[in-house]
């Protein structure tokens, strides 16, 4: 049992040694090494968060078997674990719904830069879950940046690269507050290990010195990953970004790599600062405040959208919200149900962009909602997926959004000041998704008085197979629930 102390490391070497070699391979040799590497680097999650459930414990493992500061650490538990796992399948399932289109849309010469990029950002978003080191983290933050952009820009249409532009912009300011804030941060503890320095924090927060310059580092950080992860109002570069990438790329932006600076923020909460100092903060009633303003002003716009894509994409930036209202209710159950939306966000809306295309497809690709009549008859397969995609975002009993907002709602009632501005807003979001999802579900299934189109779905069987996956990882979210909380809970009291 000891090797799979190992299995971390090697995940996140086999996806950065992947790229490289992917880039001497052509398409179909790229594409079938991602396949692989993807697997088994899911498989090899699989096996750590078998060996961290069994012994309820959280592990250090030394990179080059030299201690900080002159070596680097990877720490991991059950949640870093669980959740490597779960990157690795949604990456998985977007790859696989969106292959077909992948091959359509990509200049052929290119398609193995595509898979660069993919093998990229999954070793980036590995690195952001394990690594205990925090300048590690921001150099794989820049990674995770630039490989972003390189999945939006690969259509090398003239919108693709202005989004991709747009991205780039934003995700570097993003980036230049978090690194001023980690300067700071080294200037003040001395150290970049997260343990090393949540010992200063700690020292620095006891003695009261220096609680301005602390204070003003951790605005800097949190703010930062609040640009690079969408939250309102720093998400005008996300409709553009997921709207006009590929399928395979908009599900994997939206489900992943948001979530992946936002569980660097979650590391920095608990690992770095303290849950406690971060709460004494008053940080946390910003999060609070914006994740608010996210949840209606994001639906807000998706309801004005007439494009199914960007209508999606309005909706990550509630989704969004909902997570940063969790951090700013300052509680464990808080922490608790916005880790579960990300796992329920991060299942839903891949599957929302993945059988989207699907009725897209059957629409001459047109996106505009008036094209889309009566899609979920000429593509059956995508369109009960997209279905299942949008009772979940509303909150329907057996999907995993249910959960979300029940683990949501129950976290409200154990703040006192915050209670009812939380489930005030819960109720205003569910009504205001409601309207613009179960329009969008009627629209597909509005008869066409005068016949059909001749464009029927010729779905590949790997695409509805995907479809069928998404539609059961997301029940299972749903009805297994309770063991899902439990481990998020378990994760997070070893997770300082």
């Amino acid at each position: 049992m000891e090797i799979i102390r190992n299995f971390p490391c090697l995940s996140i070497l086999l996806a950065m040694f992947s790229a490289i070699i992917s880039s001497a391979l052509k398409g179909a040799g790229a594409r079938r090494l991602n396949t692989f590497v993807v697997t088994a680097v899911g498989v090899l999650s699989a096996c750590t968060l078998y060996f961290t459930h069994v012994t309820g414990k959280s592990y250090v493992y030394v990179m080059g078997h030299f201690p900080a500061p002159l070596g680097n650490e990877i720490r991991f538990g059950t949640l870093e674990a669980g959740m490597a796992l779960f990157f690795c399948v949604i990456m998985l399932f977007s790859l696989n719904g969106g292959r077909e289109k992948i091959r359509l849309e990509i200049d052929p010469g290119k398609e193995n830069l595509y898979y660069i990029m993919v093998d990229l950002l999954l070793s980036s978003l590995l690195a952001l879950v394990y690594t205990n080191d925090l300048f590690t983290a921001y150099v794989f933050v820049e990674i995770n940046t630039i490989a972003a952009c390189g999945l939006i820009m690969i259509m090398e249409s003239g919108r693709a690269i202005e989004a991709a532009t747009r991205y780039m912009i934003m995700s570097l300011l993003g980036s230049g507050l978090f690194l001023i804030g980690l300067c700071m941060l080294y200037d003040m503890t001395g150290h970049l290990l997260m343990s090393n320095v949540q010992e200063s924090v700690r020292q620095i927060a006891a003695e009261g010195s220096y609680m301005i310059p602390l204070l003003v580092t951790i605005a800097l950080m949190v703010v930062g990953l609040a640009i690079k992860s969408a939250l309102f109002p720093f998400h005008a570069w996300l409709p553009d970004a997921y709207g006009y990438s590929t399928v395979s790329s908009a599900a994997m932006l939206s489900s992943l790599v948001s979530k992946g600076y936002i569980f660097l923020l979650i590391k920095i909460i608990y690992r770095v600062i303290g849950f406690d100092i971060f709460v004494q903060s008053r940080i946390i009633n910003v999060l609070f405040v914006f994740g608010l303003a996210g949840m209606i002003m994001g639906s807000t716009s998706a309801i004005r959208e007439n494009d199914i894509r960007r209508m999606i994409s309005y909706s990550s930036v509630a989704q969004i919200g909902y997570i940063y209202m969790g951090f700013g209710l300052g509680t464990t159950a808080g922490m608790v149900a916005s880790v579960f939306h990300i796992l329920a966000h991060a299942a839903t809306k891949s599957l929302l962009f993945v059988s989207g295309v699907g009725l897209t497809d059957v629409a001459d690709d047109n996106k505009q909602f008036i094209e889309l009549t009566g899609a979920a008859y000429r593509n059956v397969c995508a369109g009960l997926a997209f279905t299942v995609g949008a009772l979940s975002m509303v909150g329907i009993p057996l999907f995993s959004g249910f959960i979300s907002k029940l683990l949501f709602s129950q976290a409200a009632v154990q703040s006192n000041l915050k209670m009812l501005p939380a489930l005030i807003v819960l109720a205003i979001s569910t009504v205001l998704n409601t309207i613009y999802f179960m329009k969008t579900v009627i629209r597909i299934y509005t008869p066409i008085k005068s016949g059909y189109p001749s464009v029927f779905a010729k779905d590949h069987p790997l695409y509805a197979l995907t479809l069928l996956c998404f539609v059961a990882l997301n029940i299972v979210l749903g009805m297994c629930s309770q063991p899902i909380a439990d481990w998020i809970t378990q994760g997070l009291s070893v997770f300082a």
